[in-house]
């Protein structure tokens, strides 16, 4: 049988081999192994791809997920030699300072999906970047009119380290309870971790567990050689519409290296002498390094390139006749492509007054919900399993669901993630990453967020604005205990850079933090929410809030300020009302401070309005008391875990109750009372700082 394959393919594969190794010997850094051994499959996987260099965002472009990005020499290899920006100057500065090829894939550069790095993290992101696409297909085809906008795939290729993380468990088993027949996956099977051979820790029947998470799995055997093999496995997999793919490909790592085979090739330069028996193994000059021959340039462009910019450009054809058939699909989807919201969202925004009944946030946070889920078709979200806890899901949402199942439809917006909180958040990267203004978000405790840290921290490095619901946000939960009760957390959270962490205390700061996660452009936000009810304040409002910091209750020259945030800023209200009804009057000026980052980005200007010097300032949350001293010279929190009671009576064991706040705030007002005091604002130092001054 003769192959669709020829000798310009064999020179395209060792190119893009060659071309890696010569990244990581000349940056000194690096992983040669995996290139050296996945790029026959990467090549025919990018052979068959939809992707068009000059429209990089163009939304009906399949999708690639290098989840083992330490082998991102062979993504950018791929990168350059497609068409996309990268110079043959930038893959000279591979993990360099500055460099557009850092040591592992990163969103923000053009023809980078989504960040990986930390294992597992890439193919969860896959199966949210298939949900996306299951969603927006579902929403916006009209296949009965002819109007297919949306039919592409989710690539991946992952290896063993990504199939051990628990991260990819929680994902795949989703993705095959969800029949995710746009996601395709191909495992890199070479047998070696950093450790050695896998045999010393991983020998699980792979394909096996595939199965019983739902997909269809195949195998190749030579995947050094059957170039037929891994494009009739892929096809295959394109064909079958109901269930996600894992296509095993056996490998060598290091493949034509002298290490080949060995853990020792995974993750440092190959020695001069091996690069250069490679490249004359493999038909280049040893002498001479990053080349490309010119046919290969030709060849990709005519096999990828140019197909998938005619594609493109039929798209677009197609969408202005949809706009025509379909105006009011067709404005909404133009909008959304643009990465615009609709201009009056957030007028659904409830507003509050003090006479307002007292409301645990998370309620608030579910009227919200129901206030602006018809006026936002980017708004997707679930949760881990929680739904009735986290009050997540409004009246009239459709799961997400295969329709086969009976339990949904794919154009959806709740999602049952199940008892995944990891998988959910990563799941929600994936989501925000595909395009087209997504919003996703994902409910769970606020404690068993950090259970997610590992996508949380690659949300806020990638900037993807998605959203935590994050309920139960203190010892206001009670009975279940430390377990549950969040205590570092909330510093944990804001020490991450590029993190909203908003704590609201009523209905207006909850609206507010919506406001402001829903319109984030580059930010992920946690939105940490009460069980118990919360009154509504006199002084609050979605403006002031949205400044992250604002006075809810002033005194003329106060002799001290409380500076709190969520469930306990009614508690210092009314200390501060009891500190001035002693027969010696404390004068105490209540400030919320529902998110540290948005406030920290306010003017100096403002900020000193609102922590002033010469007055000593205490902060009161019944969390952990690190962070604070950037605003407050003395703290009441809680440094050390909770304890299993009623709400009331914890908050009554750690003093936090409105006497307790004001036996602390008179004795802070009278040590202070003949010191020189300076806002903790008032520094040489600025709080956000860089390597610039």
């Amino acid at each position: 049988m003769s192959s669709q394959f020829s000798d310009i393919d064999w020179l395209a594969i060792n190119t893009l081999r060659v071309l890696s190794v010569d990244q990581v010997n000349k940056g000194n850094s690096g992983h040669p192994g995996a290139p050296l051994g996945l790029a026959p499959a990467a090549h025919v996987l990018w052979k068959q791809m939809h992707l068009n260099p000059e429209n990089p965002t163009w939304i009906n472009r399949d999708r690639f997920v290098l989840s083992n990005g330490h082998a991102c020499a062979l993504l950018y290899s791929l990168l350059h030699i497609v068409g996309y920006q990268y110079s043959i100057e930038d893959l000279k500065q591979f993990r360099q300072l500055d460099s557009k090829t850092p040591g592992h894939p990163e969103f923000e550069l053009p023809g980078v999906e989504v960040t990986t790095g930390p294992l597992g993290q890439g193919i969860s992101n896959a199966v949210g970047m298939a949900i996306a696409q299951a969603n927006f297909a579902a929403t916006y085809n009209k296949p009965d009119e002819g109007f297919i906008l949306s039919d592409s795939y989710t690539y991946a290729i992952l290896g063993d380290g990504c199939l051990q993380e628990g991260v990819s468990s929680e994902t795949c088993s989703l993705a095959g309870h969800l029949k995710l027949g746009n996601l395709i996956v191909l495992y890199d099977d070479n047998k070696i971790t950093i450790d050695g051979k896998t045999e010393v820790s991983f020998d699980e029947d792979v394909l096996k567990r595939y199965e019983a998470y739902g997909w269809e799995t195949m195998s190749i055997e030579n995947g050094n050689e059957d170039l037929d093999g891994i494009a009739n496995a892929i096809q295959k997999a394109k064909e079958n519409k109901e269930k996600p793919t894992l296509i095993k490909i056996s490998t060598t790592i290091g493949f034509g290296s002298l290490q080949a085979g060995s853990h020792s090739v995974h993750g440092s330069p190959l020695k001069p002498d091996d690069v250069k028996q490679l490249k004359k193994k493999l038909g280049f000059d040893p002498e001479k390094s990053f080349v490309v021959p010119q046919e290969v340039y030709d060849f990709y462009q005519k096999e990828i390139v140019e197909p998938s910019r005619e594609a493109n450009m039929e798209w677009i054809k197609k969408f202005k006749e949809y706009q025509t058939k379909f105006p009011a699909l067709g404005s909404e989807l133009d909008r959304r492509l643009n990465g615009e919201l609709p201009a009056d969202w957030s007028s659904s925004l409830p507003v509050y007054n003090p006479t307002d009944s007292a409301v645990a946030t998370r309620k608030l946070s579910e009227i919200v919900l129901e206030n602006i889920y018809a006026a936002l078709p980017e708004l997707i979200g679930g949760s881990a399993d929680l739904t009735p806890s986290n009050l997540t899901r409004w009246k009239e949402a459709i799961d997400f669901q295969p329709p086969s199942s009976g339990l949904g439809e794919y154009s959806g917006r709740y999602i049952r993630y199940g008892v995944r909180e990891h998988g959910m958040s990563a799941i929600m990267n994936g989501i925000s990453a595909f395009g087209a203004n997504y919003r996703p978000f994902g409910g769970t405790f606020l404690n068993f967020v950090s259970y997610a840290s590992g996508a949380v921290r690659l949300a806020a490095l990638s900037g993807h604005p998605v959203i935590w619901v994050a309920t139960h946000d203190s010892i206001g939960l009670g009975e279940d205990g430390p377990t549950h009760q969040p205590i570092e957390t909330l510093t944990h959270f804001r020490a991450l850079p590029n993190m909203h962490v908003w704590r609201p205390a009523d209905g207006n700061e909850t609206s507010a933090a919506y406001k402001a996660a829903i319109e984030s452009t580059h930010s992920p936000s946690i939105i940490a929410l009460s069980r118990q009810n919360l009154p509504q304040l006199e002084g609050s409002s979605i403006d002031k809030a949205l400044k992250g910091g604002y006075v809810i209750h002033d005194v003329e020259n106060p002799d001290i300020i409380l500076v709190s945030t969520g469930s306990e800023v009614h508690l210092c209200i009314e200390a501060s009302k009891m500190l001035a009804k002693k027969d010696m009057p404390v004068k105490a000026r209540v400030i919320s401070l529902p998110d540290f980052m948005t406030f920290n980005s306010q003017p100096l200007d403002y900020k000193m309005t609102i922590l002033p010097d010469n007055v000593p300032i205490m902060s009161v949350e019944v969390a952990a008391t690190s962070g604070w001293g950037k605003y407050a010279h003395e703290h009441f929190g809680i440094d050390r875990f909770g304890v299993c009671g009623k709400g009331p009576d914890v908050y009554k064991y750690f003093n936090f109750v409105p006497e307790g706040v004001a036996e602390r705030a008179e004795k802070v007002a009278e040590f202070y009372q003949d010191r020189v005091v300076y806002s903790p604002l008032n520094r040489a130092l600025p709080f956000n700082t860089t390597t610039e001054f």
